[in-house]
């Protein structure tokens, strides 16, 4: 699908999504716990039902409640595993193939987890390292998807990198308090993406699940112990929201409503980083209005928010001054090569562009229009959509990636002003 997107007049009001990753980390831990919980208000995206998909394979039962007042919420009966019956298709979905990857080490038989074609090539090699120390009995044939998991968790000591991913640490956190012993997990460099690892933190907590970790998270001390079912009312999404926030600043005003100022989320730093750029920002309790406002350049350290690469290249696209995005060299194992499809896009639409290693340089000017592909990944396509509404004449390719993570995004960006045509 093809998407137009002209110049536009923005003004209103959006809700932001429900988190996909507290939504998969709820899904997880409440299939981990004995009973039934609740998750209350879950995104309902690509990724969250890929993660539900492969719960049900292994014998955990997900059915749906909608209350008119209260939403949608998922009632989970975890707790009792069975082999499946065909491979645990994890679609694109990183966090579904990795957690499962760890979870697959608790279900009796053999696991085999399969990928699509873009998670394919992102590696799960460290998790299958550190796993095997763990006493478990996997395999994935260059450190890629197919992963094949027979289980035998024992406990003990595993050690991992931190800068790969902390999806490879929260895996082996979720797990460990159901090893045979005590589990330590050593990081052998710094964890990049700490945020992610408070949230998983956090999301133990709240299933009764204690973990003992220093400031700097470098090392993780768990003991045996079982998870408690609870009621997990799943957050806004700030990741989501970014685009919206960054739109208010280029062309509102926006506001975003369902956000948690005091998130553990890493996105949320998105608000500093408009603050330092000049952007009006309003906010009340969980709502957050940007108004339009004259930007200038800034240096932001995107390591610990990895995500908000696009939407911050967007606004730099249009501020005035040379911005610095640093911190950025994990984003070339996302869903695409994030830094290269940022420089590309912004360049056909006449920014000035240096690509580096860990950094890119971007001198903000007049966007113009463009054809942008979003190399199926959803966070370019709803970046540069919001570019688009400045820009206009901006033509969005594999526009439907979205569904990802927001499966209604094109709809609520028109809802509120945006000049969107979808074709093909």
């Amino acid at each position: 699908m093809r998407v137009s997107v002209s110049k536009s007049r923005v003004s209103g009001t959006v809700r932001a999504p429900a988190s996909k990753s507290y939504t998969i980390r709820g899904l997880m831990c409440a299939a981990l716990a004995q009973g039934d919980s609740e998750i209350i208000a879950p995104l309902i995206s690509d990724d969250t039902v890929a993660a539900a998909s492969v719960l049900r394979a292994i014998g955990v039962k997900i059915t749906s409640e909608v209350d008119t007042k209260k939403g949608e919420r998922w009632r989970v009966s975890g707790g009792n595993f069975r082999e499946p019956k065909a491979d645990l298709f994890c679609g694109d979905s990183a966090a579904t193939l990795r957690f499962m990857g760890a979870v697959s080490a608790l279900v009796p038989g053999e696991c085999r987890l399969t990928a699509g074609p873009s998670l394919a090539q992102r590696p799960v090699g460290p998790l299958v390292t550190a796993l095997r120390q763990l006493g478990v009995d996997c395999s994935a044939q260059g450190g890629l998807a197919p992963l094949v998991v027979r289980g035998g968790l024992k406990g003990g000591v595993t050690e991992l990198p931190g800068d790969v991913s902390s999806q490879f640490v929260s895996a082996l956190l979720l797990i460990a308090p159901l090893a045979g012993g005590e589990v330590t997990i050593r990081l052998t460099t710094a964890p990049e993406s700490k945020p992610y690892l408070m949230m998983t933190l956090e999301c133990l907590k709240m299933f009764g699940i204690e973990v003992t970790a220093p400031p700097d998270l470098r090392d993780f001390k768990i003991a045996s112990q079982s998870y408690r079912n609870t009621r997990y009312p799943v957050e806004g999404d700030w990741s989501s929201a970014s685009y919206f926030l960054a739109l208010g600043a280029l062309s509102g005003p926006v506001t975003v409503t369902n956000l948690n100022p005091e998130s553990l989320q890493g996105d949320r730093a998105l608000l500093g980083f408009l603050r330092d750029m000049g952007a009006q920002i309003e906010i009340d309790k969980s709502t957050v209005t940007v108004r339009k406002s004259r930007l200038n350049a800034l240096k932001a350290d995107l390591a610990d928010a990895i995500d908000l690469l696009p939407t911050v290249a967007a606004l730099a696209a249009a501020a005035s001054g040379t911005s610095e995005l640093s911190g950025i060299e994990r984003a070339r194992i996302k869903e695409s090569n994030r830094v290269a499809a940022v420089r590309e896009g912004l360049e056909r639409m006449g920014i000035r562009v240096r690509e580096e290693r860990d950094r890119l340089l971007i001198t903000g000017a007049s966007p113009k229009g463009a054809s942008i592909e979003s190399y199926n990944d959803h966070r370019i396509a709803m970046a540069f959509g919001v570019l688009g509404t400045v820009a206009g004449n901006t033509v969005i390719n594999e526009a439907e990636c979205v569904s990802k993570t927001f499966p209604d995004f094109w709809e609520v960006l028109k809802g509120i002003g945006g000049e969107v045509k979808q074709s093909g």
